[in-house]
């Protein structure tokens, strides 16, 4: 009987595995910090002696060359994909032979990328479970649009087929093992719930229950935009990924941290943003390691810029940097540690930053009243938003801060992570700004005048406060 272990890389929402027989171990779309699993390894006594990449990623950068490299582990890949290193290219229908006991079979699944190849694990009692990388998902399936619109469509019918085959061709209770879905942008909708088997997609994934057209039609028109950086991943991806480097970043103390902010330079606050709105450096920028700062950051700061990291403690500016290396950013500029009254040189750099609920925000309400604005994607304000809010989703801020209107500005996400880099962002460009540090959920329920609606361009002549 084999086992299987999950690797869970939350903050960017994927899974790894490691499945072994008690002796020989074989890695599933390891991330970057290939550390973990052979820590894993180590703690189970077994040895890795396969790793299996599902398709080409675009969300995260691969640990499995460094990983064949340390343990000696064939690493194979779909053929195809055009890896510009030694490995092992899989078609459809070829069986790996791990161990006696301890088998995968490739099936060919494309959808989510052309290639896409997922994992039957076969052990001595048949089929137990099945890899299924960014095909079927729990509740969805991997989003079809990641090599170019102009595939999504022939992708997502692709995608149809692979799901209809794995369910047709699997027992009912293989166990399903995605790499995407809990939270990651690859995913094509929300997934839901931690565990899943065929019979259970078979009964609530829509991929299994609609007819082909209509799954197609809801797939391409709930796509929603995608990190920046995914543009980046594949070609690293492919051309081999250097090893990673997660030797401690540069010391930075208070003046050297206020240059870098003077130069215009990004500075990220790793702290909650409870902590930031109390007291933080003017010019910093609030993303706490309490959500997926890696992705934002990302997503926000433009290849090859410089970025600083200061946290509480040397522990969550080595996390940060840890995370930041699974999407290509390898060389932090500089880190800092302390409260911001340690690092700032004077007395007026350290700033607070007003906080409120929605409540308060329709309380406010009349007159000229604020201006709200809703950073959610597309997709989040499509299904419901305050009306009279004006819209533009956080990877869009920092280039169209000039046409939000003038005024006090109260911004809003859908928990408060993503308003509060909205608000720092605003603040950093002398905007005076209110985080609604809430859940929008509470947004109806305060009293505040609902929507929904396709987002619209603001201009002067449009803008109309909320009532």
């Amino acid at each position: 009987m084999t086992r299987t272990h999950v690797i869970e890389t939350s903050t960017l929402g994927d899974r790894s595995y490691l499945a072994d027989d008690g002796d020989v171990a074989v890695v599933v779309d390891p991330q970057r910090d290939v550390d973990r699993v052979l820590a894993l390894a180590g703690r189970l006594g077994v040895r890795i002696a396969q790793v299996v990449e599902t398709h080409l990623h675009n969300d995260y950068v691969s640990g499995g060359l460094e990983l064949a490299r340390l343990t000696g582990a064939r690493h194979a890949v779909p053929a195809g994909d055009g890896y510009a290193f030694e490995h092992v290219a899989l078609a459809g229908g070829e069986v790996l032979e791990v161990a006696p006991g301890l088998r995968l079979r490739a099936l060919a699944t494309p959808g989510h990328t052309f290639h896409h190849l997922s994992y039957a694990l076969e052990g001595d009692a048949g089929v137990e479970g099945v890899f299924t990388g960014g095909s079927l998902l729990f509740g969805t399936t991997g989003r079809t649009d990641l090599l170019g619109d102009e595939h999504a469509g022939e992708l997502a019918r692709r995608q149809y087929a692979s799901a209809h085959a794995l369910a047709g061709t699997l027992p009912g209770g293989t166990v399903v093992w995605p790499t995407h879905g809990f939270g990651s942008f690859c995913s094509a909708s929300q997934a839901s719930g931690d565990r899943s088997t065929l019979d259970h997609e078979r009964a609530v994934n829509p991929v299994l229950r609609l007819a082909e057209d209509e799954f197609v039609t809801r797939t391409l028109a709930g796509l929603d935009a995608y990190p920046a950086y995914y543009a980046h991943m594949g070609a690293i991806n492919a051309a081999g990924p250097a090893p990673v480097d997660l030797r401690p970043v540069p010391v930075a103390g208070p003046e050297e941290v206020r240059s870098r902010l003077e130069a215009g330079e990004w500075v990220v606050d790793l702290r909650h943003r409870t902590a930031y709105a109390a007291g933080h450096l003017a010019g910093t920028i609030s993303l706490g390691l309490d959500g997926s700062m890696a992705t934002w950051l990302g997503w926000l700061l433009g290849q090859g810029r410089p970025v600083t990291l200061l946290g509480e403690s040397p522990g969550q500016v080595a996390q940060a940097q840890r995370e930041l290396t699974r999407i290509g950013i390898d060389r932090v500029a500089a880190g800092a540690t302390g409260s911001p009254d340690r690092l700032a040189t004077a007395a007026d750099q350290v700033r607070r930053l007003p906080a409120a609920s929605f409540a308060d925000l329709a309380a406010a309400l009349g007159g000229e009243g604020p201006v709200i604005l809703d950073v959610r994607l597309a997709g989040e304000w499509r299904e419901s938003h305050i009306e009279g809010a004006v819209h533009v989703p956080l990877p869009e801020l920092t280039a169209r801060i000039g046409e939000i209107p003038p005024g006090t500005v109260w911004a809003h996400c859908g928990s408060g992570y993503r308003a509060a880099a909205a608000a720092s962002l605003l603040a950093r460009a002398g905007r005076d700004v209110v985080l609604i540090d809430d859940a929008f959920t509470e947004a109806g329920p305060a009293g505040l005048p609902m929507t929904a609606g396709e987002p619209h361009p603001i201009t002067d002549s449009t803008y109309r406060r909320p009532p």
